[in-house]
């Protein structure tokens, strides 16, 4: 493949392809920009047709499984704008030769920020009462009266980068905290935190062993005061049993920045007035998007130079072949 035919793929949608850090890194590397951003659904066919050619892919949540990489035998990497990987079949691109990175940390701070955020919202209630005032009220108490985040229990289940992130916000508000952690040596197990907590606060990856890690039996074990926060991905939760435990009141409230099939939602969730719902923004903002792209376009050149960094590989095992 000639200079000028190399060509990057690029899905996030915020993706600079003029800027300094960015696109024109890639253009004066001699590599050809193809724009085509996840803005909805997209099928591994899709992806396929898309990548085919490509020696780099810059991304989103697409999914990229074995269809994909045979689709494009001439990949070398693909940059994964955040940190999840479970739209990425890492067996299937090691097996394929690829390198597959991520931007760790680039959006820690603002991811946490959000969570804080939807933590609030559900406990003070801020779309019901927003919500309200539109329709012309002045519900001051009764049936919209807020709750307190300062002297409950919060529980954090997962207590990476991003869970101790919130736990120094959370403790700011004077919050008691309660950590759920195999690597943790003072956490507690599952099901005492969700006995326990006020707030239960999700920050663990999406793997095949924490599919559904809350679902009807967990959602029981809350107190009906308990609001359920999750930020973290979708799958984690069964999304049509936590609609059941909420209509019938087995707890408070839930915020939910991210679903088990984006932009899809559960029938019925959206209809429920104490569920706060955003749409997978977490971990996006001006100064973080600026930073995971740059970091994306960072890991493109990295390994198209053969000098990948290490902790950015997703499946490590790629460098020892």
């Amino acid at each position: 493949m000639s200079r000028d035919e190399r060509s990057v793929l690029v899905t996030w949608m915020g993706f600079e392809p003029d800027g300094a850090s960015t696109g024109a890194r890639l253009r004066a590397a001699g590599l050809r920009l193809v724009l085509a951003p996840k803005n909805g659904d997209r099928a591994a066919a899709e992806v396929a047709r898309l990548v085919a050619g490509s020696v780099a892919a810059i991304v989103s949540t697409d999914p990229f499984d074995s269809t994909v990489f045979q689709a494009a035998p001439g990949l070398r990497v693909v940059a994964r704008v955040g940190v999840g990987t479970d739209s990425i079949d890492l067996d299937a691109a090691t097996a394929a030769g690829v390198v597959v990175t991520t931007t760790p940390g680039a959006n820690r701070e603002t991811a946490a920020d959000h969570a804080l955020a939807m933590i609030l919202a559900a406990l003070r209630r801020v779309v019901e009462h927003d919500a309200s005032v539109r329709r012309g009220e002045w519900r001051r108490g009764g049936a919209l009266t807020p709750w307190d985040l300062h002297g409950t229990t919060v529980g954090l289940v997962g207590y990476g980068d991003i869970g101790r992130a919130v736990g120094r916000r959370v403790a700011g508000f004077g919050a008691h905290l309660l950590a759920c952690d195999p690597a943790l040596a003072n956490g507690v197990p599952l099901q005492t935190l969700l006995e326990r907590a006020d707030v239960v606060s999700l920050h663990v990856p999406l793997s095949a062993a924490t599919r559904n890690l809350i679902g009807a039996a967990e959602l029981a074990r809350m107190p009906e005061h308990a609001v359920l926060v999750n930020t973290s991905r979708g799958g984690l939760v069964d999304e049509p049993a936590l609609v059941d435990a909420l209509h019938a009141g087995t707890i408070r409230a839930a915020a939910l920045d991210v679903f088990a099939d984006e932009p899809h939602l559960t029938p019925g969730l959206a209809k429920l007035p104490n569920v706060v719902l955003t749409p997978h923004i977490g971990g996006l903002s001006e100064r973080s998007i600026a930073r995971m792209t740059e970091r994306a376009t960072d890991q493109v050149l990295a390994v198209l130079a053969g000098r990948p960094d290490p902790h950015c590989v997703a499946n490590p095992e790629v460098l020892a072949s």
